[in-house]
């Protein structure tokens, strides 16, 4: 306890240097910008951004890709509320209520709570991050190679089961993931794998392209198709006097906001779309529990408070796995993984340690950050608003050239470019038929380091891979691996039973 406030005093001296307030204003503001423009969401954001933190030191740019990350959870509410357009996925429950709530002329209370719920909710869940890192660390001190190994198999399988509509189709996108993970010099023979001779794919295919092909060209194209809206006629956009909450708003939501922070706080800490599934589950929460449940879906500010606040509790908590574990239990965490063996920091429970400027400044930096978004979000309504009305044909030509830019940057290589292209093409065509692009990405961030660990292990236990289930804690992995697997194949054979059983009764 004494250590981990220590900890986080340090990481204040550390975030609080002008270069590090810098980048994580910027953070900020570009998540909410990132936010706010429909389709865009906080993958393609983060990595659209990587690029831009080549020249920044590890501890800097993870501030600001930490920034966008929870800065596009507060600004997906915006065109929820004022568009009925969710900015991320996470915001879609946001819609039902918030939407109806502006349609009354209220959108500039739904937008306040929305800002002070996830203010309360993310500064809350940091506290839960502080305390719960450091015991988390050293129990996972005590992995071994067959641990680890079991324990990225079952987050893998589980988040390719909830990412997609359909587990085959995810994976297949993740055995996909893992073959382009193999490309280039095995880590252990030294061996050419798949590169057939070319060069340029010595050092296997460069992360950030497949990052910024999937979800920003592919976003691009994909947006190309739709037919323009006329968003200047749909934005219903509040005025300064008309943001603030009444105090019944403020006593109806303070508990949704504790109990969607709670909630979401233990949703992010398993495997999953945790702000997705949050949400869900705190809008169910508050209309089971609610006097008036005849409210919600017509403006319920409790449909608003808790959803929100367990959307950003939920982002909170998924850097615990992230930062001591080593494994993204989400999208989003995927690309900040990437992000930090880019910049040379290998997460896990020698990350405390290792980097404790980077681990308690990124923290201490989430503080600061919540507290821009508060004053960001309110005042700046209008002017974010506004941005909705930008016309597809000026901003997607200029979404194009940022990606151009940036991957240009990555290794000043045309290659590059054209890896980047290729998957943006192969990300339009995914979305097309109906394939998610997550569990690629998921597997090509976790292949090398699930390759790595299996083949410690067989190492280690002299090729018998009885080590896996001789060991209690990868033997509960691998169990509940086959669980989840099982259980779409079960589900139909299980429903088929209980209609024999009620047909028996009612005989």
């Amino acid at each position: 306890m004494i250590e981990s406030l220590q900890g986080l005093i340090n990481g204040f001296g550390v975030a609080t240097t002008i270069q590090n307030l810098f980048y994580c204003l910027m953070g900020a503001i570009v998540g909410t910008l990132v936010g706010v423009l429909p389709g865009l969401g906080p993958i393609a954001g983060i990595a659209l951004l990587i690029p831009a933190t080549f020249g920044l030191n590890p501890t800097s740019a993870i501030i600001m890709l930490a920034g966008i990350y929870y800065g596009a959870m507060y600004g997906g509410s915006t065109t929820s509320i004022l568009l009925n357009v969710p900015g991320e996925t996470a915001s879609v429950i946001t819609c039902i209520d918030g939407y109806q709530m502006a349609q009354k002329g209220r959108a500039g209370p739904a937008l306040a709570i929305c800002a002070i719920g996830s203010f309360i909710a993310g500064t809350l869940a940091i506290f839960g991050l502080v305390f719960l890192a450091p015991p988390l660390a050293e129990a996972a001190l005590a992995f071994g190679p067959p641990e680890y190994f079991s324990l990225m198999v079952f987050g893998f399988i589980v988040l390719s089961n909830v990412t997609g509509t359909s587990l085959i189709k995810s994976l297949m996108m993740a055995v996909v993931g893992l073959i382009i993970g193999t490309i280039g010099i095995d880590p252990v023979t030294g061996d050419a794998r798949f590169s057939f001779d070319f060069p340029y794919l010595m050092g296997g295919i460069e992360f950030v392209a497949v990052a910024i092909g999937l979800f920003g060209i592919g976003e691009v194209l994909v947006n190309v198709e739709k037919p323009a809206e006329m968003l200047e006629q749909r934005v219903l956009v509040p005025r300064l006097r008309e943001l603030y909450p009444t105090l019944q708003d403020l006593k109806r939501s303070i508990g949704a906001i504790l109990r969607g922070t709670g909630i979401g706080f233990g949703v992010g800490l398993i495997p999953g779309p945790a702000p997705v599934i949050a949400t869900y589950a705190s809008y169910m929460t508050e209309k089971k529990i609610s006097k008036t449940p005849e409210e919600f879906g017509k403006g319920a500010i409790e449909g608003v408070a808790g959803p929100e606040s367990a959307n950003n509790s939920a982002c909170q908590a998924a850097f615990i796995p992230l930062f001591v574990l080593g494994i993204p239990f989400a999208p989003p965490t995927a690309i900040l993984l990437g992000a930090l063996l880019i910049h040379g920091v290998t997460p896990g429970p020698m990350m405390i340690g290792e980097h404790p400027e980077l681990f308690w400044g990124v923290i201490a930096s989430m503080y600061i950050g919540n507290f821009i978004l508060l004053l960001l979000n309110l005042p700046f309504v209008p002017f974010f608003a506004n941005i909705l009305r930008i016309p597809k044909n000026i901003l997607l030509p200029l979404v194009i050239l940022f990606c151009i830019t940036g991957m240009y940057t990555v290794n000043n290589s045309v290659f590059d470019i054209w890896m980047m292209l290729l998957f943006g093409a192969l990300g339009f065509i995914m979305r097309k038929w109906a394939y998610e692009g997550a569990p690629l990405l998921l597997a090509l961030v976790l292949g090398p380091k699930l390759e790595a660990a299996f083949r410690q292990s067989l190492m280690i236990s002299h090729g018998d891979f009885s080590t896996f289930v001789d060991r209690p804690v990868s033997l509960v992995f691998l169990l509940g691996t086959l669980i989840f697997l099982a259980a779409p194949l079960l589900k139909p054979a299980w429903r088929r039973v209980q209609g024999i059983r009620r047909k028996a009764s009612s005989a």
